[in-house]
């Protein structure tokens, strides 16, 4: 028997100043215990946090939950192949188009990767959207080869984007469902989206925001997240003198750290929230 996974509710859509429309679902009803924002990163989608916004909306927040632009049902501006399109800044206004068209404000941000890459950049631009600020499988300050790049679209074009998805999916996360859900997301996805971002991501420097953030933070380091625990570890050294961060080690999660131990890390963003 097919294993099921969770499905959205109907999305809304916001369009942006540069022609992108950026689907969105939101979860719950009326925020009695605030509005929380998950962000998925590079290839994934909002069906990455599906269980997790209905879990966190019976808690009695208010969940947003994107898909970023050129992911999911969002779609990009006319030249999608353009990095200018994705770079960090841009991306990163989306989602205050998104909370705009929401009516929402201050948020708990959760991001993922890539979300937590564009809610690092917000904590500098826009500090006053925070209620709380928290991250998994995100270094603040990055430095990878161009190939990081350029190898996504060679990547689907010599294993097919099938196959591509599914052997993704495996090394991501070792839950049934939580591979499903990858390999359905890198599917659909565009390669030279991925291009596009990733040249705009695999060198930027965001440890000064976080450093300069006054509001509070949690880190999730997930064990088996190897590649971005080798750029995070030698800045947590930096970031564990803050006074009002709280650094979680989940030993058996990976770069997708809320498909491998969900009910962990629910728990553990509701502990940080209600402190």
């Amino acid at each position: 028997m097919p294993l099921s996974i969770a499905t959205l509710p109907p999305l809304r859509q916001v369009a942006t100043r540069d022609g992108a429309e950026i689907a969105y679902a939101d979860y719950g009803g009326p925020a009695t215990r605030g509005t929380a924002m998950l962000v998925h990163g590079l290839g994934a989608g909002a069906l990455q946090f599906a269980r997790d916004a209905e879990a966190l909306a019976v808690e009695g927040y208010r969940v947003l939950v994107p898909d970023l632009r050129g992911h999911g049902a969002s779609r990009s501006p006319s030249v999608p192949r353009e990095a200018g399109h994705f770079a960090i800044p841009v991306m990163a206004d989306d989602l205050l188009a998104v909370l705009a068209d929401a009516g929402a404000g201050p948020v708990h941000w959760v991001g993922n990767s890539l979300g937590g890459i564009l809610g690092l950049h917000l904590l500098a631009a826009r500090p006053d959207v925070f209620a709380s600020f928290a991250m998994f499988g995100t270094s603040p300050r990055l430095d990878l080869p161009v190939l990081a790049a350029t190898g996504i679209p060679l990547l689907y074009r010599l294993l097919g984007q099938r196959l591509l998805a599914g052997t993704t999916a495996w090394g991501t996360t070792r839950a049934p469902e939580g591979r499903v859900v990858v390999a359905r997301l890198l599917a659909d996805f565009d390669p030279m989206v991925g291009e596009a971002i990733a040249r705009n991501v695999r060198r930027y420097d965001l440890l000064g925001a976080a450093l300069a953030h006054e509001g509070r933070m949690l880190i999730l380091r997930g064990g088996r997240d190897r590649g971005v625990n080798r750029a995070l570890d030698p800045c947590l050294r930096a970031l564990q003198q803050k006074p009002r961060l709280s650094l979680v080690r989940l030993p058996e999660a990976g770069h997708c750290g809320n498909l491998d131990g969900p009910e962990r890390f629910r728990a553990e963003l509701l502990a940080f929230w209600q402190a």
